[in-house]
């Protein structure tokens, strides 16, 4: 279902065909029809592949469930959900068959099976469980004025509580209000002496039963003691129902997204928050220390924002303080932007966050409450998900902000709660490398050499066996032209889905999940087998991998530009048209032989030899083929076409009246690029869009630039610090209170080797200043 028909209940809608061949079979190319995704533009499919290999629309909902799902023709029939949990189907008066979702405490593609005789679920689709804060928000039921919800009991905060919804979604004139709240079973690991910890979600009281579905309600809520140790939960806002059948079996229903239960904690809270805060966190404090270590297995932060930003393999966006959106960073004050490393950390499921200030510098909480704060538990879960602390947004918010809230908003007490989780330094960063191809064939390698190879077929852009990361290139021939762009590129890391992102009618990007279409209509950020895709828009497209290598597709007035972001680990590990990553340019042309080709005197023809040869075996290709043309041109024949000779330069006529206005465009480092697809297309549009991708690459290589970090310095006690930049050439200067002395250094400044200058500076009374100089 698009948002434009948000109105509409989401449903699973399951297309059905006479024949059998299919069922069970999804995905398989059998002996004389296919069960593959691809079978229907090659007209290939068994009779019974749209009903047994069936669509799901929509394909995402919220992993909270209870979502209504509407399948058609089926008289009878039961849901299964990951292979192990059932749903019975039911019926309505026109006749629709419906399902509905579980909660799964995961997010993901989500296999989904129908059985129409109880005994074989023969009839399979996947659809999409995403993280609560990323579900369509005009399904949510909204908490008005969110800061009165979380806060409430607190000095000056109190009043009427109003929640909102689209009452078109609940299908009913009356509705029940309920709470539920959310807890885990244990905080620590399963040993062979306990159970590993659980993950509940539990209806806990009604706050109203059989309401008129006005699409608003408000309530003044009280104090309840027997609640109190639910300080987590979500409203839900269900049809109305006289019996409790509903709490094993939850019926359609909205929910709000999860938030802090201060408004029923007991009447303590109300009298003395920050006494009853301040309780909380040290019992937090002592709970903490009892927990293992997951600092030391987190990765660094980048040292600046632009580094941070640039760096799309390994961290991504943090939604609650974005620059581009201009949230207000509540949990960071004094940022402008936090960014969110993409994989937790392999043991214990951690997140690393980093934020930045208005100057692009990394802020510490040795220097701020609103520094860059690791978390026990990553926000967006990790796998393999359901288990505590990797509950995608639950965990997290039970372990690193409830416990903010208690140390930093509510008391007194954040110097605890920083303790505990004290800013990664960026001493140890090191910016990936990045390379890219553009235009009409134009590579720069990760080690900055420019050519141009107009080959036409399938090529190795990145080969790394070590690693076992391969990124393939498609190139087309330019109509009525002697050059060539690229059409696609596919690619895989260890046993990750095969994600493909290839030109598409309209001069659009469309995405391919191990051949099946991926659509981005309603989420725009993917969490997929091995690797995470996210689209901002159809014309961008980022595919990141557990490694933390990452591939940047970008459209550019019709062509497509590829860059590769590779992090340190890569270093010699990488070969193909990119090259070998060695901070060495002159052997970048390298063929897959192994032969070096000297990059410096290089001819056009051996650089296109050079290419020619890192043309892709059928066996080892990760492209679809679902299309007569691209099996006749790709599939079919040689992956290089031998007979294919492009110019290898564009034809400069002194009477050609173009070639001024090019001279004129073209200009900087990209102006080789723009000059030959100008000319060459005899368009300067053409041309103008090279530049642009070209300089997109030079300002994302400019972002990149390593830099030097000397370590966060610690404020003198009696004292003050004067900056709190600790890059290459910052100089900080510390000065003592009132009635102390400066012992040590008076002023730092940062190395280029890393180090500080002077020493540690303390402030300290006369007396003791004299007995230090007396030594």
């Amino acid at each position: 279902m698009n948002k434009s028909n948000s109105s509409r209940p989401q449903v699973l809608t399951i297309c059905s065909l006479l024949g059998q061949t299919c069922r069970g079979r999804c995905g398989d190319v059998l002996e004389k029809c296919s069960c593959r995704a691809t079978c229907m533009t090659l007209m290939s499919c068994c009779a019974d592949y749209n009903q047994s290999c069936f669509q799901v629309m929509p394909h995402s909902s919220s992993m909270l469930g209870g979502e209504t799902h509407m399948s058609n023709k089926l008289c009878s029939f039961l849901c299964r959900f990951k292979g192990e949990i059932l749903r019975d189907g039911f019926i309505d008066a026109e006749g629709h068959a419906y399902c509905i979702s579980p909660l799964l405490y995961e997010t993901g593609w989500i296999p989904f099976d129908v059985s129409t005789d109880g005994i074989n679920f023969d009839r399979s689709a996947q659809y999409f469980s995403v993280h609560p804060s990323k579900a369509d928000p005009t399904s949510k039921v909204i908490l008005v004025n969110a800061t009165q919800w979380q806060n409430y009991g607190t000095p000056n905060v109190g009043g009427r509580l109003k929640m909102t919804w689209n009452n078109s979604l609940i299908r009913a004139e009356r509705i029940n209000v309920e709470l539920w709240a959310y807890r885990e079973s244990q905080t620590g690991r399963g040993t062979n002496a306990s159970p590993p910890p659980q993950a509940e979600l539990h209806y806990l009281y009604s706050l109203g039963r059989n309401l008129t579905n006005s699409g608003a309600f408000s309530f003044s809520p009280k104090p309840r003691r027997e609640y109190s140790d639910w300080e987590l939960g979500n409203i839900r806002i269900t049809a109305g129902s006289t019996t409790t059948w509903f709490l094993q079996v939850p019926p359609a229903g909205l929910w709000s997204g999860a938030h802090l239960l201060a408004w029923h904690l007991e009447e303590a809270f109300r009298e003395n928050s920050a006494a009853w805060a301040r309780s909380r966190c040290l019992q937090w404090d002592d709970l903490e220390t009892n927990l293992p270590d997951f600092l030391s297995e987190l990765i660094d932060c980048p040292c600046t924002l632009a580094q941070a930003r640039a760096d799309t393999g390994r961290f991504h966006t943090d939604s609650s303080c974005d620059i581009e959106r201009g949230s207000v960073c509540t949990y960071h004050p004094g940022c402008v932007h936090c960014v969110r490393a993409i994989q937790a950390s392999p043991e214990h499921g951690a997140g690393q966050q980093c934020c930045y200030d208005h100057s692009g510098d990394l802020v510490f909480t040795g220097d701020s409450v609103g520094g860059s704060t690791p978390d026990r538990a990553h926000d967006w879960g990790s796998p393999p998900y359901v288990q505590p602390p990797r509950v995608p947004g639950y965990s997290h918010w039970l372990h690193d902000v409830l416990s903010f809230y208690h140390c930093c908003l509510w008391s007194d007490r954040c110097h605890v709660y920083l303790k505990h989780r004290p800013s990664s330094g960026c001493q140890n960063y090191q910016p990936p490398r990045a390379g890219v191809v553009l235009g009409h064939s134009h590579y720069v390698t990760f080690d900055g050499l420019r050519y141009t190879f107009s080959g036409k077929g399938e090529y190795h852009l990145v080969s790394s066996p070590e690693t076992e990361l391969s990124v393939q290139v498609r190139t087309e021939q330019v109509k009525l032209k002697n050059g060539t762009r690229l059409s696609s590129v596919a690619m895989k890391q260890n046993g990750s889905d095969v994600i493909e992102v290839r030109l598409a009618a309209g001069a659009h990007l469309q995405v391919l999940k191990n051949q099946n279409v991926l659509l981005f209509t309603e989420q725009s950020w993917m969490e997929l087998h091995g690797v995470f895709v996210f689209s901002s828009g159809p014309e961008s497209v980022t595919v990141t991998f557990s490694s933390g290598a990452a591939v940047e597709v970008r459209m550019f007035g019709g062509n497509m530009a590829v860059t590769v972001l590779l992090p340190a680990e890569f270093n010699r590990h990488a070969r193909g048209l990119l090259g070998s990553m060695n901070s060495d340019p002159s052997d970048d042309l390298t063929t897959q032989l192994g032969e070096v080709i000297p990059s410096a005197n290089a001819t056009s023809e051996e650089v296109f030899t050079f290419g020619a040869g890192w043309n892709i075996s059928k066996n080892s290709s990760l492209f679809t083929y679902d299309s007569v043309h691209l099996l006749h041109l790709y599939s079919v024949p040689s992956s290089h076409d031998a007979a294919f000779v492009p110019a290898f330069s564009p034809p400069q006529s002194l009477d050609d009246p173009l070639v001024a206005d090019v001279l004129v465009m073209c200009y900087g480092e990209g102006a080789q690029f723009c000059k030959h697809d100008a000319l060459m297309t005899q368009n300067l549009t053409v041309g103008n869009a090279t530049l642009r991708a070209y300089e997109e690459h030079r300002a994302l290589m400019e972002a990149l630039k390593p830099v030097v970090s000397c370590g966060w310095l610690p404020t003198p006690r009696n004292g003050r610090k004067n900056g709190t930049r600790y890059l290459e050439g910052s100089t900080l200067s510390f000065t003592c209170s009132q009635g102390y002395l400066m012992y040590e250094s008076a002023e730092r400044t940062c190395l280029g080797d890393g180090t500080w200058t002077g020493e540690q500076p303390y402030c300290i009374t006369g007396r003791l200043y004299n007995e230090k100089h007396n030594k």
